[in-house]
């Protein structure tokens, strides 16, 4: 039996049926494997759900019978996702009789945030202590860090969190004893996960993703690929797109959350696909967008982009990509505004489902397209809804508004107007689409973002940004602009929400013919118009004579 425990597998399947769960599954057993022998610095990551929590949580058990006086840390992103670990950690010890050895004792430590082992010599530091990865993890000295989770949503959504979430994970080195070990488990938040860069600094990182993978796309994994899922589509190929652990999901309930999270999504998180990191895939880019406040009723005539320092705007959350920023206009050209020459409103309206009613004012000027004001609205056909769009309408002085038809057929804007006339008296047409959406965000948006003539409001990617803090972590980056806007591929089903993305392109789309412009002539249009005006002024109070009616030059 002793020698039998020298493999920490027999003693997970005595764990886990001591819990009265089923026995544990070969990717489990895997999994297991590679806690006990991997390197000293490993990164597991694999799909949500498999159970590497409850794996290491049950090996940091396995470790301590094996050696009592072994200090070891768990960190996770909050304190109480660490306290966790280590309480289910306690409870093992506590109820397994293979560990009753090792109950604290009365004059120990004994708590979830920190425990003592009974053989455990004197020490300052505990035998397993809980932290959360931004507190004070400095003094402590472990031969074992165990960071579980230690990226969420909540801590890496923008690049400046993301760098914050590095520095921290710095600090394990100087905890970390002599010859000890740091075991990272996780799954990828954002396509610019810290786990991407953690061969760099060392780290041996095996991947196991909830289905398996094409040939085409193992060489993205790179030697990263748990080599048991290797093997076995060496062995049969014919598996290739069937779940790895039919056990704890099935081919069904994989299909399902892959329409909830949409294909990037799901691809991320429980295909865990290191290619997703390659910033090419994505063809908009928020570097692209020229940022400044605006008017809603007049608009700079020349305002010019370049990606510089000097005009980097770092005072607004950023949930692009690694490397992605906002740039404001370098110049203003001679720095003269003037009215828009056009104003449109697009809306999709959102029905019953989980998606929003998404609304853009996007109004041009020599070329140029402003977004004045976008977002999205709860209530889908509800009065309230509907109001807070004539609203909008008003506020923005637009001169159409646009509604995506698709839905209900043209019931939203027969509900609309009446409405409009009560508040805000607009014209109002509807269109349809037949091309595959994602193509058609990307061709519509690419252009004018690629030649710098998409200029945005500093409101708009604030309230973007501010109006999903009420979601849970998992759905508030999703219905969010400009993530949308930076993670969009021209693949069917790229985004589980698309909507605020789809109703900027409606918009952007209107203006595609007239965005044929050359800025300099218009500008100088403008001069020779406002010109004549003075001079026809000047006749009129000189010699009497009447002012001519003016034409368009």
């Amino acid at each position: 039996m002793e020698e039998q425990l020298r493999d920490f597998r027999n003693f997970l399947y005595i764990a886990w049926d001591h819990l009265g769960l089923p026995d544990p599954t070969p990717v489990q057993y895997d999994i297991a494997n590679y806690v006990q022998n991997g390197p000293k610095r490993r990164v597991i990551q694999a799909f949500r759900g498999v159970g590497k929590s409850w794996i290491t949580s049950t090996y940091v058990c396995y470790e301590l019978m094996m050696d009592p006086s072994k200090n070891i840390l768990v960190v996770s992103a909050s304190k109480q996702r660490s306290d966790d670990f280590s309480t289910f950690t306690l409870r093992l010890i506590s109820e397994m009789p293979m560990l009753k050895h090792l109950r604290p004792s009365d004059s120990q430590r004994n708590s979830k945030i920190a425990f003592d082992v009974a053989p455990a010599p004197a020490s300052h530091a505990p035998s397993v202590v809980s932290k959360g990865i931004f507190s004070q993890i400095t003094g402590s000295r472990a031969d074992l860090i165990v960071a579980d989770d230690i990226e969420s949503l909540n801590n890496s959504a923008t690049q400046t969190m993301r760098d914050k979430l590095g520095e921290c994970c710095k600090e394990f080195d100087a905890v970390l004893k002599p010859g000890g070990d740091i075991v990272f488990l996780g799954t990828p938040q954002t396509e610019s996960s810290i786990y991407a860069a953690m061969p760099e600094r060392g780290f041996k990182t095996r991947i196991w993703p909830a289905r398996y993978p094409h040939k085409a796309k193992i060489k993205g994994y790179g030697d990263l690929l748990a080599p048991k899922i290797i093997e076995e589509i060496e062995e049969d190929s014919s598996i290739e797109g069937d779940p790895t652990d039919p056990k704890r999901f099935d081919a069904q309930d994989l299909m399902e959350r892959e329409a909830s999270y949409g294909r990037t999504g799901f691809a991320l998180q429980f295909m865990l696909d290191p290619s997703l990191s390659d910033a090419d895939r994505y063809p908009l880019r928020l570097s692209d967008l020229v940022v400044m406040s605006l008017n809603p009723r007049e608009g700079p005539e020349k305002p010019i982009w370049a990606a510089s320092a000097e005009n980097m705007v770092q005072d607004l959350p950023n949930v692009g990509l690694p490397g992605d920023r906002f740039y404001g206009p370098v110049t203003l050209g001679e720095g003269t505004w003037a009215p828009y020459t056009g104003s449109v409103m697009a809306i999709d309206p959102s029905g019953r489902g989980a998606d929003e009613t998404a609304y853009a004012v996007v109004k041009i000027l020599n070329g140029f397209l402003f977004v004045t004001d976008a977002g999205g609205l709860p209530g889908g056909y509800s009065e309230d809804t509907l109001k807070r769009l004539a609203m909008v309408a008003k506020e923005q002085e637009v001169n159409l508004i646009l509604v995506e038809s698709n839905f209900g057929d043209g019931m939203f804007s027969q509900l609309l107007k009446p409405i409009l006339g009560k508040i805000y008296r607009c014209t109002c047409e509807e269109i349809k689409h037949s091309i595959q959406k994602e193509r058609r965000i990307c061709d519509t948006l690419e252009p004018p973002m690629n030649s710098h003539r998409l200029i945005i409001n500093r409101s708009v990617i604030e309230k973007d940004f501010d109006s999903t803090k009420g979601l849970p972590p998992e759905k508030a980056l999703r219905y969010q602009m400009m993530y949308q806007m930076s993670r969009i591929t021209r693949d069917k089903g790229a985004l589980a929400h698309d909507d605020r993305l789809d109703v900027l392109s409606m918009a952007v789309g209107y203006w595609a013919e007239q965005m044929a412009q050359d800025v300099d002539t218009q500008i100088q249009n403008r001069k020779d118009r406002k010109q004549r005006e003075e001079l026809e002024k000047f006749a009129a109070h000189s010699i009497g004579r009447k002012p001519q009616p003016l034409k368009w030059m």
